[in-house]
């Protein structure tokens, strides 16, 4: 057992003699296959006869490349001053958002909930949003409170916005104080979904229509990287006044010693004002389709869509502000271009040819997948478990654009489990995905590159850029440095393998 004088962590704690005895005993005690067998189930699921049962399958999924719907909800509260994400349904569900959240960013996440248990189930949680809505103004004095649903309350039928009107005949909240909502249903979407739903909400119930101004809204989607949503709005800021919607970039990187319940934020204000807005730029077309298309026709705005990763996306970025600002394209963002470019020069002959296996969000996939095949890059194996309507043919027309189109396979709605299949099947060189990603590579032997959303066990990624030209050169070295890593792993042997081990490259 643990020693007081010499306290272990888990992975050593397990390998104690005790401890392993336990094991052997809950393997006996389980019926547990031999070894032989084991090896021999191992090995057929790595056939081309296991990858079409495994695709055939329909009744499950395993180790989904997704989140739910309030995650997305969530986290689009989070991006306003002083506001509160409150969730109706169960005390779980807002743990499990919170600590996603917490291990992603390694920040607290402030998120409340109405704990609606069986009770509430039969009867409906109108009770319980009474009761929460009142200890949360009370408790934390916020300025405004965000709700969504989880599938409890959406299973049930609870009304929002009848509950919260209910909630403020009751004196449970004033009149006029802000609660916008959005109906989150875990159970169809993904987190991007839920995004889009609340934002889509803050967006339309909050605006105030006045006088048109000269501002352009800056949306940036569910965006995990703190470094891309600064590094845009410094681009953006170069063109003139901007707004962003849902500003996430200090309520997860406060300075030690300086906790706040919240912190930064795009202001209620600005939020309100939004829908005057000369235009807006999305930089996740799948994550705005609707708040776009309201923007558009309803508030008649001017509206651009660009997603700034990798060379062609930012420059997309850059002229879209440019038009819609009237502004010429400054002297700063040409030389960061410029140096964008010499690094994909001296990086290009180490990936040209490389195939690669890569998951993620839709928005994040493109923009990827652009910038792989500008590097002379083949994306073999391109799977979005949650891809919406259009997603699969926008892709495959980009992937046409690579030189190896008919070795690139794009895999909508499919899972992790099916990429190992693929992985087993036809092999590529490395892959390109979030911490999930890790049991794939010990099972294959396939190399992770560590970008996307959730990475829970490396540190500090999310503080970088993976946006804009600065954002390139991120991804560049990371990807080209685990190249090179490889090279220099496969080339150990002496008078073997070391030919060209150089230290020059």
């Amino acid at each position: 057992m643990q020693d007081l004088n010499q306290i272990v962590n888990g992975q050593k704690l397990f390998q104690k003699p005790e401890y392993q005895e336990v094991l052997k005993g809950k393997k006996e005690f389980e019926g547990m296959p031999s070894c032989d067998k084991i090896s021999e189930v191992s090995d057929w699921t790595k056939s081309w006869d296991y990858r079409e049962k495994n695709l055939a399958r329909e009744g499950i999924t395993i180790n989904p490349a997704k989140a739910c719907q309030p995650l997305g909800a969530v986290y689009a509260a989070l991006g306003f001053a002083n506001t509160m994400p409150y969730v109706h349904g169960s005390h779980g569900c807002t743990a499990y958002f919170r600590t996603y959240f917490t291990r992603h960013f390694k920040e607290p996440t402030p998120v409340v909930s109405d704990s609606m248990t069986e009770d509430a189930a039969v009867f409906g949680g109108l009770k319980n949003m009474v009761d929460g809505l009142q200890n949360c103004l009370e408790m934390y004095k916020p300025e405004m409170i965000a709700v969504s649903t989880t599938c409890m309350a959406e299973v049930i039928g609870d009304d929002l916005q009848a509950f919260i009107g209910n909630a403020r005949e009751a004196g449970a909240i004033p009149e006029d104080f802000a609660v916008p909502y959005a109906h989150t249903p875990s159970f169809v979407g993904s987190h991007i979904t839920g995004y889009e739903n609340m934002m889509f909400s803050m967006i339309t119930q909050m605006g105030v229509a006045g006088e048109k101004t000269d501002r352009i809204n800056l949306l940036p989607g569910f965006e995990t990287y703190i470094g891309s949503i600064r590094e845009v709005k410094k681009m953006a800021e170069m063109f003139g006044p901007i707004v962003t919607l849902g500003d996430v970039s200090e309520q997860w990187d406060m300075p030690a010693g300086n906790y706040q319940m919240f912190a930064g934020g795009t202001t209620v204000a600005d939020l309100k004002d939004s829908i005057n807005s000369k235009g807006t730029i999305s930089l996740q077309k799948y994550a705005s389709k609707k708040i776009m298309k309201t923007l558009k026709n309803k508030y008649k705005q001017e509206t651009h869509v660009s997603n700034p990763i990798g060379l062609k996306g930012t420059d997309e970025f850059v002229m879209g502000l440019s038009k819609l600002t009237g502004k010429a394209v400054p002297a700063e963002l040409t030389v960061a271009r410029g140096r964008l470019v010499d690094a994909m020069q001296d990086s290009y002959p180490y990936m040209h040819d490389k195939k690669f296996a890569i998951w993620g969000d839709p928005d994040f996939l493109l923009g990827m997948v652009s910038f792989l095949i500008e590097m002379g890059a083949e994306p073999t194996h391109v799977l979005c478990h949650n891809a919406p309507d259009g997603w699969e043919a926008e892709m495959r027309a980009l992937l046409d654009t690579c030189p190896a189109k008919d070795a690139c396979h794009v895999w909508a709605g499919k899972d992790l489990w099916h990429m190992r299949s693929f992985l087993f099947t036809e092999p590529v060189d490395f892959m390109i995905g979030n911490s999930y990603g890790k049991e794939l590579e010990r099972d294959t032997g396939t190399p992770l590159i560590r970008i996307g959303f959730p990475i829970f066990d490396r540190h500090h990624m999310h503080r970088y850029s993976i946006h804009g030209y600065e954002g390139g050169i991120n991804l560049l070295s990371w990807i080209v440095n685990k190249v090179l890593d490889k090279l220099d792993d496969e080339t150990k042997q002496t008078a073997k393998t070391d030919y060209f081990f150089d230290l020059v490259r």
